[in-house]
């Protein structure tokens, strides 16, 4: 199985005035980001809007993604879905699109009766039928559901099971798993605001929203952290926290997308039930990054 480790960011699904995949804007993003010290994408993660699209939107979206970004980059797909044979389904086009892997969240339909047991089986279905090697997808905060350690822990011994992105936050949680998961099983910070702290407890990379407007600062981050070098990377870690909050907690996709488009980046509309951010809030954000660039002297700006 390859190695899947680094930081890599999950990237914004920009949308033309008629609500059509805006291809151009998202060629744009995908060259520049090419140039960065990112190990990848993620391409229809949260920050993506997944769950607004259609299945043949992300078919061709995968196709496109691959085609446009530096070879030397790699490519998850986020394809985890209700149904099992959706997943399956989104699993081998994305293998036919040329993905190193997959992030398969969990089902959250029926989490009110979902089992350990049954997510379990559920898991264990999509990875022995996947083509490429399974990502799991740990966020409470949007499914409702948390994976339990047990699970993650079981599951890693599955020859198919790369790794997870935990979104949770639970470091204890977190390091537990890093601990305790078979050697090589890849850990994720699934935020900025805790990626030092998962790589401490044996994680060896992140899936953050904010590395779509600071990717270079998120990577050297690590590399410090990584390295030993604690007093900086801490340093870096704090400087971090408020710009990923507000692209995150705070604002969500619709302050990533403003966000990237007052930095340069062709961000594209949102698709409903997103609605842009009011002038109020445009005005803090602008703030967060400012006050970013000042105290980091880290130009945010696309050049």
């Amino acid at each position: 199985m390859k190695e899947i480790r680094g930081i890599f960011a999950p990237i914004v699904t920009p949308f033309t005035d008629d609500d059509k995949i805006d291809y151009e804007s998202l060629a744009f993003n995908l060259e520049r980001l090419g140039r960065t010290k990112l190990a990848g994408i993620v391409v229809m993660g949260s920050n993506g809007e997944f769950a607004s699209l259609t299945q043949r939107e992300k078919i061709d979206l995968m196709k496109f993604v691959r085609a446009h970004l530096a070879p030397s980059k790699a490519m998850i797909a986020g394809t985890g879905s209700e149904s099992l044979p959706v997943t399956k389904e989104l699993n081998e086009a994305a293998a036919d699109a040329g993905a190193d892997a997959v992030l398969v969240l969990s089902p959250t339909y029926y989490k009110g009766a979902l089992t350990p047991a049954g997510l379990t089986a559920w898991l264990t279905a999509v990875a022995d039928a996947s083509p490429l090697p399974v990502m799991l997808y740990n966020m409470p905060g949007n499914s409702g559901v948390n994976i339990p350690p047990a699970v993650t822990v079981a599951l890693s011994q599955h020859p198919n099971v790369a790794g997870i992105k935990d979104s949770g936050g639970v470091i204890a949680q977190i390091a537990q798993v890093a601990h305790q998961a078979r050697p090589g099983f890849a850990v994720f910070a699934g935020s900025g605001s805790f990626l030092m702290p998962t790589l401490l407890a044996g994680g060896v990379g992140g899936t953050l929203a904010v590395a779509n407007i600071a990717p270079d600062y998120c990577v050297e981050l690590a590399e410090r952290a990584l390295s030993g070098d604690i007093p900086d990377a801490r340093r870096m870690q704090g400087e971090l926290i408020p710009l990923n909050g507000a692209v995150t907690s705070k604002w969500g996709v619709p302050g990533l997308k403003c966000a990237m488009a007052k930095l340069g980046w062709k961000s594209g509309r949102l698709r409903l039930p997103f609605l842009p951010l009011g002038a109020e809030a445009e005005r803090q954000l602008a703030e967060t990054l400012e006050t970013f660039q000042s105290r980091t002297g880290y130009d945010l700006h696309v050049v």
